[in-house]
């Protein structure tokens, strides 16, 4: 498995990593059985980076990480996000970034967790009410006491994230980058780049619709997806078709779709690291497959025709998500 840097540190994770939200939240019916099945497989094709949050599945996530990693949590990179509420029917209540609570989320992410420290500690948005220099001053402070090891970002624009780094170096931002999302090329990736920061990946299939396998049929699935603009209507309809355009690239290259996306995403730079949210160990597969793949000048000139920058139809969440995003 390659290795690819965080930040200015020594430290390295795998070029892929796996994302567990969908293992216990959002994306409908789970399987716990296939979940820890998909986590070992990962342990054994020697990737180290497992992205977690305390608020998916209200904890849930965490735990069943933990029994997944088991004796092998040295083996593991293990990031999480904070900072969203929920309550007991699992229905968001907004955030909170207060020092206190940032120590309280903390102090029950370890122990749901039973480790001594977190590897990466990462606010899950960024709080308008709180100033980020206050958010990262706490974490560092954590770092100081030896209860985290890295202090990411999630969703930040460029100028938050200059704030931050100002305080404490940043080792990641984690956003959503994919075919179908390229937003951050405008001004955050050549920040991240100016300060050495890693770029986390995540939403490289964008929910599915890169996967190939989504169909019209599937619309008004009982799940976070039912509420994504890009899902709806007429949006749904345009974006499949650009799906179909990437699928006669991939089948040119005896690839399917998924495994196109996701070399995309690994073929923009060795200081990206795409986050694959599988929840099945066949999902596991194509990521996989996908870090043996690499395009000629030519493919990427014909991916760039089929799926131009700002192509896709509808925003990548909800209108009274959009806000608090780094990025449209």
């Amino acid at each position: 498995m390659d290795q690819r840097k965080i930040g200015h540190s020594d430290a390295t994770v795998s070029a892929i990593g796996l994302g567990c939200m969908g293992m216990s939240d959002l994306y409908g019916a789970t399987d716990r059985k296939e979940s820890i099945a998909a986590i070992h497989e990962a342990l054994e094709k020697q990737i180290t980076l497992f992205d977690t949050g305390d608020f998916y599945g209200v904890g849930h996530n965490e735990l069943l990480l933990r029994e997944a990693l088991g004796h092998r949590r040295d083996n593991a990179f293990i990031a999480v996000k904070f900072g969203m509420l929920r309550s007991p029917d699992g229905s968001w209540l907004g955030m909170d970034y207060r020092p206190q609570a940032i120590k309280n989320s903390l102090a029950y992410t370890l122990k749901r967790l039973d480790v001594d420290y977190v590897d990466l500690y990462q606010p899950a948005r960024v709080d308008p009410t709180i100033p980020i220099e206050e958010t990262v001053g706490v974490i560092a402070d954590l770092i100081q006491a030896g209860y985290v090891k890295h202090i990411g970002l999630s969703e930040a624009n460029a100028e938050t994230v200059r704030r931050a780094h100002a305080v404490h170096p940043i080792s990641w931002l984690q956003i959503e980058y994919s075919l179908f999302s390229r937003g951050i090329e405008m001004e955050i990736l050549p920040t991240l780049r100016e300060l050495g920061i890693t770029l986390s990946a995540y939403g490289i299939l964008s929910r599915g619709l890169l996967s190939g396998k989504w169909s019209k049929d599937r619309q008004g699935s009982l799940d976070s997806r039912t509420f994504s603009p890009r899902f709806q209507g007429e949006n749904l309809d345009k974006n499949l078709a650009l799906v179909e355009s990437l699928r006669i690239i991939a089948l040119e290259k005896n690839i399917n779709v998924a495994q196109l996306a996701i070399a995309w995403v690994l073929s923009r730079g060795d200081d990206i690291i795409p986050l694959i949210g599988a929840r099945k160990r066949t999902q596991l597969h194509d990521a996989l497959s996908a870090l043996e793949i690499t395009f000629t000048d030519v493919e990427l000139a014909n991916i760039e025709v089929a799926v131009p920058p700002g192509a896709v139809i509808g925003t990548r969440y909800a209108a009274n998500q959009m806000p608090i995003l780094g990025v449209l």
